[in-house]
Parts: C-alpha cells; sequence; structure tokens
C-alpha cells in the first residue's frame, strides 16, 4: 500500500516538472510583446554603449600606424578619443607630422585627383581609428584654408537614411606636401549592427501626422546649451518636411551611450528654429536648430 502511494506521487511529480518546463519553453520562444518592452526594460531609441574594448584597439592601431610610418613617441598615450565611439579625435601636437598621405602621381605636386587618390588610400590605413567602412564614406567639401593647409570632410552614410546631429562626419587636414596636420571622426563604428537594429523599426507616425502635431502643439525642445525651449508656430509659419533621417545624440536616460532616433525632419519657415527633428516613433522633438 505504501509502495503504491509512493508511485503515485512520483507521477504527480513527473508530470508537474514536466508541465513546468513546458510553459518555460513556451514562454522562451513567445515573440515580444506588441505593447512593448515591460517595466524598465526599454528597447528605444536604439543605443550605442561606449565599449573599453574599442577604446584599446583605436589606441592600439594608432601605435601600429606610428611604428609603420617611423614616429616610435607612443602618440596614441597623447591622442584624443571620442567618447563613446572611441574614435579619433584629434591627433597630439606634432604627433601628425609622422602621418602623410600616400603619394600618388609622378610629381611632388599632387593634382586634385590625385589628392582624391591619395586620401582615399589613406582612409583604408587608417579605418580603424575612423570608425566608418571606407566604401561609406562620401566626400561632401575639399577646400584650401587662409593659413595654407588643405581640408577634406566627409560624411559617412552606413545606413538607410542619413544621420543627422554631432556624428557622421569625417575630417582631415593636411598639408601641400602631403603632411597630416590633424585627424578627426564622429563616425559610428559597428554600423551594420545599428542598421540591423534600425531597419527592425517601422513608423509610428506619418509626416503628415507629425505636421499637425506641430501645428496644434508648437515644439518643445532642449537647445544645444541645455535651454529648455517651447514655441507655438504662427499662421504665417510653413513646414515642409523633408524625410527620414537618423538622429544620433548622447543618451538622456544612459550616461556613456548614444541613443538612435529614427526622427522625420521638418523645414520651417517664419519660425524661432529653420529645422525640426520629429521621433517618427512617440512624436517627441528630438532637436531644433
Amino acid at each position: 500500500m505504501v509502495a503504491l502511494v509512493m508511485n503515485h506521487k512520483v507521477r504527480l511529480a513527473i508530470l508537474l516538472l514536466a508541465s513546468v518546463l513546458a510553459v518555460g519553453s513556451c514562454a522562451t520562444l513567445q515573440p515580444p510583446s506588441a505593447t512593448g518592452p515591460r517595466g524598465n526594460e526599454s528597447l528605444y531609441p536604439i543605443l550605442l554603449t561606449e565599449d573599453a574594448h574599442r577604446r584599446e584597439a583605436s589606441a592600439v592601431a594608432l601605435h601600429r600606424l606610428a611604428l609603420r610610418s617611423g614616429n616610435s613617441g607612443a602618440p596614441e598615450s597623447r591622442a584624443q578619443f571620442q567618447p563613446i565611439t572611441a574614435t579619433i579625435m584629434s591627433l597630439a601636437p606634432k604627433v601628425g607630422n609622422g602621418f602623410y598621405l600616400p603619394n600618388v602621381g609622378a610629381t611632388a605636386a599632387m593634382t586634385e585627383e590625385e589628392t582624391r587618390e591619395s586620401l582615399r588610400r589613406f582612409i583604408n590605413d587608417f579605418q580603424e581609428l575612423i570608425g566608418a567602412d571606407p566604401s561609406k564614406l562620401s566626400l561632401v567639401e575639399r577646400a584650401d584654408e587662409p593659413d595654407g593647409s588643405k581640408l577634406a570632410t566627409y560624411e559617412q552614410r552606413p545606413f538607410r537614411y542619413p544621420i543627422r546631429g554631432s556624428y557622421g562626419r569625417l575630417q582631415i587636414r593636411f598639408t601641400s606636401d602631403r603632411g597630416v596636420l590633424d585627424l578627426s571622426s564622429t563616425c559610428i563604428p559597428d554600423a551594420d549592427r545599428m542598421q540591423s537594429a534600425l531597419a527592425a523599426l517601422s513608423v509610428r507616425l506619418k509626416a503628415e501626422d507629425a505636421v499637425q502635431q506641430i501645428r496644434a502643439s508648437g515644439l518643445a525642445y532642449t537647445d544645444a546649451k541645455g535651454n529648455k525651449l517651447d514655441f507655438k508656430l504662427t499662421a504665417a509659419s510653413e513646414i515642409n518636411p523633408r524625410g527620414l533621417v537618423i538622429y544620433i545624440l548622447p543618451a538622456k536616460s544612459k550616461s556613456e551611450a548614444l541613443e538612435f532616433h529614427l526622427a522625420w525632419e521638418m523645414e520651417l519657415s517664419n519660425a524661432p528654429v529653420k529645422i525640426a527633428y520629429i521621433d517618427s516613433m512617440n512624436g517627441e522633438t528630438v532637436a531644433a536648430e
């Protein structure tokens, strides 16, 4: 009789354990809730967090390039790197003189076409410090500065939509004899991974809805100096949606991170600001300028 009771309890225990495992398995396979994250969990805006390994890799890359150029003064200890992205912010004073653009052409003085090819080769060598795939960089300006130096400015275009904010730009300052004076990049590393996350977003606020929202509620935003501003548009104000962009700025909810917003770029006239960025996911004003 005791054996029967024990067998019955064992069977019940096995059935209970099987039920728990089945429920747990189903919960693991369930898709995320359609109503969004719960509690303090946040899936938007998408974040790029600081990575100590990324900064270390940038320093190692600079040291390797310096040795290859015959500069053994440990420039990585004096160069400045961007926070969070760990891309190069500025070469240390006089360290830039140790780097040169590759010589292209038969003469010492390169033509404009040869200069652009030389810049392309330099970017390919320095892509670890720049933090961008060279094929995703577009030259937007090549200028001769008043002090005699030359400046090349590039835009990073790794996403379906253009980058806005203070990120996604590369500048190379150099001399007529190919000496590199400075190098600065606000490009976004791991752009392919970020694009995968951005591609999964679905626009919730249409452009026409964003226009109506601005008309009805005006704009409330924080300017570059940290001032909170709020204003209403007048009947004379015009709003022209330019399209979707990826607006990047330092994260408000998490230190040492950047947040990526899928936003509508709105051109305004007869208004205190010329451009406003309205988040296409939640309708918030991301920035205005």
